[in-house]
């Protein structure tokens, strides 16, 4: 069996057998990581360790993070046979690209494919060592896009940075240091790391991001970024929509959480998916607006309901569901709703429509105990929103962000640089032709740029002269 991590994510028992509080971790860090130092091909290939091959295979296709790979691979091979390869280089006159036995000539190859060529014939092996510790300080900013938000990048970004490895004795330090400790860096490759029994920091994403703050002096706390839903809690949503004849998600927008359900939603495999037959939003006026791009999430028809008040203190959105489950079920003959809501209004609906089959989808602080207890009681299948990993949502948030803050530019900035140009001309009694306006425009304005401060103030600047 695949290893398989699992977090108890509370001491106190569940109300009802129908919900889990085990999670496991996700391995999609880890396996980012393990592929960017050089952790070898066939560790992913093995089932029972943690790295994904799916990520490896996906790596392969990016430059920047094989230019890191192969870096770390030569770094590693010297680090591992330098009195060997030294001699023969001194001795044999042998340049570093020929001795395949102790330097793995695919990574040299590939490098000279990705346009990376450093190797001289001339130059000891300390210099091609310093040299590669260069080149993975200069280019491993250019996997920063390559992971989430989320992450500290800085923290990430030291793991690969020798300390003062553009130096012999930094290089000859570093090396004692894994010597002295191989058997503590993961999968026994070297990475930038105070070496200590912890067994394998890359064993999941939980425990390698709470490794990884702890080294900083800081501490991860954000779970859900590094767990998923157990098993159980899985194998009971997909038998739910797999036994169905139809299934429709109808999702409360006042009572949801978007970017959870988004995450949640991300999570479930594909042919689950491809068995709910649509997702009606029911959504007030005075929601999020980011419920409206839902539909680029994933491949099942959305129908996005916005409900108007009749009375301003009053939302429908509550009536409206309800009616529109009942729809669903005499009209369009669908036998089983997920429902997406932590109100416990929607008991009424549950227990009105017992022919229907139903499964809840709620967020842990939202959810009373009377709602838990009636659904346990009723022997109806619910979960925790907040269980599922919420990365899945990062493309969202992103989205929803830009959007709303290219909206607020667009409204708080509205200028005409022509019009200012004209103004500033007349005001300075300044005579310009409309050749040296043309000119000044194009070598003044046109180059203007904005500069942004640490408080987050903006400037607009000018080309100087």
């Amino acid at each position: 069996m695949p290893i398989t991590e699992v977090i108890e994510t509370s001491n106190s028992p569940p109300l009802s057998c129908r919900v889990y509080p085990v999670k496991k971790s996700t391995y999609t860090l880890i396996s980012q990581i393990a592929y960017l130092i050089g952790v070898p091909r066939r560790i992913f290939e093995n089932i029972h360790e943690p790295p994904k091959l799916a990520i490896y295979t996906e790596l392969e296709q990016n430059k920047n993070a094989r230019i890191i790979r192969s870096l770390c691979c030569l770094r590693m091979a010297i680090i591992l046979n330098y009195q060997e390869i030294s001699t023969r280089m001194k001795f044999d006159n042998k340049p570093l690209f020929a001795i395949p036995d102790l330097v793995p000539e695919e990574h040299i190859s590939q490098l000279r494919k990705d346009s990376i060529d450093f190797i001289k014939i001339n130059k000891p092996l300390i210099w091609h060592q310093i040299e590669i510790n260069r080149l993975i300080s200069d280019r491993i900013n250019n996997c920063k896009e390559l992971f989430p938000l989320w992450i500290n990048w800085s923290y990430l970004r030291k793991l690969f940075i020798m300390p003062d490895g553009l130096s012999e004795d930094g290089n000859e330090q570093a090396s004692q240091l894994y010597y002295a400790n191989k058997k503590y860096y993961p999968y026994q490759v070297y990475v930038n790391w105070n070496p200590a029994d912890e067994g394998n920091i890359l064993y999941s994403d939980a425990k390698f991001t709470a490794l990884l703050y702890q080294l900083n002096g800081d501490r991860f706390s954000d779970s859900s970024k590094v767990t998923d839903i157990g098993e159980d809690t899985r194998t009971g949503i997909y038998d739910f929509i797999r036994v169905s004849g139809k299934t429709v998600l109808m999702v409360d927008c006042e009572n949801s959480d978007v970017y959870k359900l988004c995450a949640a939603l991300q999570t479930m495999a594909e042919d689950v998916l491809g068995k709910i037959e649509k997702v009606i939003l029911f959504d007030d006026v005075h929601t999020t607006a980011t419920w409206d791009m839902l539909d680029g999430c994933f491949k099942i028809p959305v129908e996005h309901l916005v409900i108007e008040r009749v009375k301003q203190e009053k939302s429908l959105v509550d009536i409206r569901l309800t009616g529109g489950t009942f729809r669903e079920f005499y009209q369009n003959h669908v036998d089983s709703f997920i429902l997406a809501t932590s109100d416990s209004d929607y008991w009424g609906l549950i227990s009105a429509l017992p022919e229907a089959r139903f499964l809840v989808l709620a967020e842990r602080e939202k959810c009373g105990v009377g709602i838990r207890e009636a659904l346990s009681e009723s022997d109806i299948f619910y979960c925790y929103l907040d269980d599922f990993y919420s990365g899945g949502a990062e493309s969202l948030k992103v989205a929803a962000l830009v959007r709303d803050i290219r909206s607020r530019l667009d409204r708080a900035v509205q200028l005409n640089v022509i019009s200012m140009l004209e103004s500033a001309c007349r005001s300075t009694r300044v005579q310009m032709s409309e050749l040296e306006k043309q000119q000044f425009f194009n070598r003044y304005i046109k180059p203007m740029h904005i500069e942004i401060e640490n408080d987050g103030s903006v400037r607009i600047e000018l080309q100087k002269k």
